[in-house]
């Protein structure tokens, strides 16, 4: 007589979360960002014009955040996640589809304040999938830049408060003695961020732009 013993998947030993079970816990975060802009050209320049601007690529950008984490339910959490950060956007112009007057950079430092509703699934383990929503009311102190037609000239200019809408997903890996998180979340302005002022002489570089709204990528670490 043959006797079989199967097996179940063995279950990893739990760390501890106290901290993660308190009503209100800290933390901080660190990040990386790709900021963009979503640019609808003025159909009524293009008439006239053949001006066409876009933004020519990303480049990475960093963000540092202090966590503040409040836990009304299980699954539930609201976050106010307070920071800074720091990236540029590049818009190019092309004109006959050739690059035209080579590129406007423009570099923002966010003064931010996003205020995000976390849903977190069942623990599996050390880790919990989760997913992110809310609101970002960001201050741009590099925004609104005086026009100086010297080495690098700025003939457009962007307004300094945005609001965002965010969402975005991530993993909570739960360690020895803290949690990780790392998180991917897409953030959407609401407002048209373009200045309508230009220097004498290049004002086609605002007029072919109708709308402007920023977009922005981060990828965080939160360290709780």
């Amino acid at each position: 007589m043959i006797h079989c013993n199967l097996w179940g998947q063995k279950q990893k030993p739990k760390n501890e979360s106290w901290y993660d079970e308190k009503l209100l816990h800290f933390g901080f975060s660190l990040g990386f960002n790709a900021m963009d802009f979503d640019i609808t050209p003025s159909e009524e320049y293009l008439k006239t014009d053949s001006l066409y601007p876009e933004v020519s690529r990303l480049n990475p950008g960093i963000n540092i955040q202090i966590v503040t984490d409040l836990r009304p339910s299980k699954h539930l959490d609201i976050r106010f996640l307070p920071g800074v950060s720091f990236g540029q956007r590049n818009i190019r112009y092309y004109k006959n589809q050739v690059l035209y007057n080579g590129q406007q950079r423009l570099e923002s430092s966010f003064l931010e304040f996003p205020l995000l509703l976390k849903y977190k699934g069942d623990r599996l383990n050390n880790v919990r999938p989760y997913v992110v929503a809310g609101l970002n009311y960001r201050y741009d102190l590099a925004g609104k830049k005086e026009i100086i037609p010297e080495e690098r000239p700025v003939y457009i200019r962007i307004k300094r408060p945005d609001l965002y809408y965010e969402m975005g997903a991530g993993l909570d890996f739960y360690l020895t003695y803290f949690k990780l998180s790392v998180e991917l979340k897409m953030s959407n302005g609401l407002r048209n961020v373009i200045v309508r002022d230009a220097p004498a002489g290049y004002e086609q570089y605002c007029n072919a732009i109708e709308k402007m709204k920023s977009q922005i990528w981060v990828l965080a670490f939160h360290f709780e």
